[in-house]
């Protein structure tokens, strides 16, 4: 069975196209099978004027109807697709949404914070590692940070954050916002004991690409602190030729391990598991549990 999520982010938008099917055990194993990315980058308009601009929303409507057509080539019966931080914030939303609706035929859901936090935990990572730890899931994206933390096999707590790359990079982000953020952890974490943490998004997994670790193996804090301050040193132009990076990458990677690093730090969390999962991933695992009655095919 092909599954597909559209994931319209504030710094990109993602297609995931997965197969599901079962292993011998009985449980679900979803195969990727292609996934797109488009540096739509909507967290710029909108973290600076409110609105997203025509430009930006004409990029975002060909992107769809690309997107469309690769769904119709891969036989895709099933989709779900939702936006983010930046869409949640931008005037013009509703608006961009509705002729997103007119010209493709695709409804494209708005999702809160929560929700997405909710999605990326549908990956189900921790339940698979050591249940005597505690397990903090990170997201990092341009608008927001999700963090899900879960523990003896129960979820505890699932929250969001507007603490992103992009809205760091246009300063959007006050000492007000961190110290929310860190007095929120402080307060939710403090009757637990050893606490690992799972990072997802974009940037991390580019870390840990770069780390050259085994998949399994998790990244440190010092190894954190260690690239940011290395590649503080330099210029987004610099970055792009040292690293072999992006643009959209490079300029983004610095601030999404300062989210990293101080949420580690707070909470005195020295290893970070990156299974490469995002809220796509998700996405498709809630999607196959909505029609999970039907039979796999």
């Amino acid at each position: 069975m092909k599954l597909a999520a559209i994931d319209i982010g504030s710094n990109a938008a993602r297609l995931l196209i997965s197969e599901a099917s079962p292993k011998s055990t009985g449980e679900m194993d979803f195969t990727k099978v292609n996934l797109v990315r488009v540096p739509l980058r909507l967290g710029i308009d909108v973290f600076s004027t409110g609105a997203i601009s025509d430009k930006r929303a004409d990029s975002l409507v060909n992107t769809i109807k690309a997107y469309k057509l690769l769904l119709d080539v891969y036989e895709v019966k099933y989709l779900k697709a939702a936006a983010t931080s930046a869409m949640r914030d931008a005037r013009n939303g509703k608006e961009i949404l509705e002729r997103v609706k007119n010209e493709t035929g695709m409804d494209i859901k708005v999702i809160s914070g929560k929700e997405e936090a909710s999605y990326i935990y549908e990956n189900h990572i921790a339940e698979n590692l050591d249940k005597t730890k505690g397990y903090l899931y990170i997201d990092v994206g341009g608008g927001s940070t999700e963090l899900t933390f879960f523990s003896g096999n129960r979820l505890v707590f699932k929250e969001s954050f507007n603490i992103g790359t992009l809205r760091l990079l246009q300063h959007q982000v006050s000492e007000t916002h961190w110290q929310q953020m860190k007095d929120f952890l402080k307060q939710q974490l403090r009757a637990y004991g050893p606490v690992v943490a799972i990072g997802s998004g974009g940037n991390i997994n580019k870390i840990f690409s770069m780390s050259k670790k085994k998949e399994g193996k998790p990244l440190t804090l010092d190894q954190l602190k260690d690239y940011y301050k290395e590649f503080s040193n330099f210029t987004v132009e610099e970055r792009i030729h040292l690293y072999n990076l992006r643009e959209d990458r490079a300029d983004v990677i610095v601030p999404a391990l300062q989210i990293y690093v101080n949420v580690m730090r707070w909470m005195d969390i020295s290893e970070i598991f990156v299974p490469k999962i995002g809220l796509a991933d998700g996405l498709v695992r809630s999607l196959y549990n909505e029609i999970g009655k039907l039979s796999v095919t």
